[in-house]
């Protein structure tokens, strides 16, 4: 909200409200943020029969030397909750892509491997993947862009990591 919007509004004491360029900047981002993921989600769904998430899942796993990874780090890999993600991990697990199992010891830790049918899955899926990436975002940036995307995303990532987890409200 610029100043001029917020005349005859109510004023948060404090609040710094966004420059012009600074909105700009952010109407931008926040265009990209959702319609990107919802392109190549529609897109991945058309040509693979995978969600964006869950192609995303196969292919950090495909990416490890045992096609093996505990839930919990798939899910920082993957920039998931546990609960997202184990509804991910449980519909490919019906599907015969994925297969879970308990890690031995104390706590409620679990592996997630790929098996063959994922892997072969998720190799299919890879050029269509890589095609509607390049389209929608990188051959559409020039070298400096590209550069400046990365510097972007990692300090947007290192924010959003430091930030405290947020609790629930209390019920009712």
């Amino acid at each position: 909200m610029t100043k001029k919007e917020a005349v005859g509004k109510p004023t948060h004491v404090g609040t710094r409200w966004l420059s012009q360029d600074e909105r700009t900047a952010w109407l931008a981002n926040s265009a990209i943020m959702i319609s990107l993921p919802a392109a190549l989600d529609a897109r991945m769904q058309r040509e693979s029969e995978l969600t964006f998430f869950e192609y995303m899942v196969l292919s950090v796993l495909s990416e490890e030397p045992d096609h093996t990874m505990q839930m919990s780090r798939l899910a920082a890999r993957t920039s998931a909750s546990l609960s997202r993600l184990s509804h991910v991990v449980g519909r490919l697990e019906k599907r015969g892509l994925l297969a879970r199992a308990r890690v031995p010891g104390p706590g409620r830790r679990t592996n997630t491997t790929l098996t063959q049918a994922g892997y072969e899955m998720v190799v299919a899926a890879a050029p269509g993947h890589v095609a509607a990436v390049r389209e929608y975002l990188i051959d559409q940036l020039e070298p400096a862009d590209l550069a400046a995307l990365s510097r972007i995303g990692a300090a947007v990532a290192a924010a959003i990591n430091r930030a405290p987890a947020s609790t629930p409200p209390e019920a009712s």
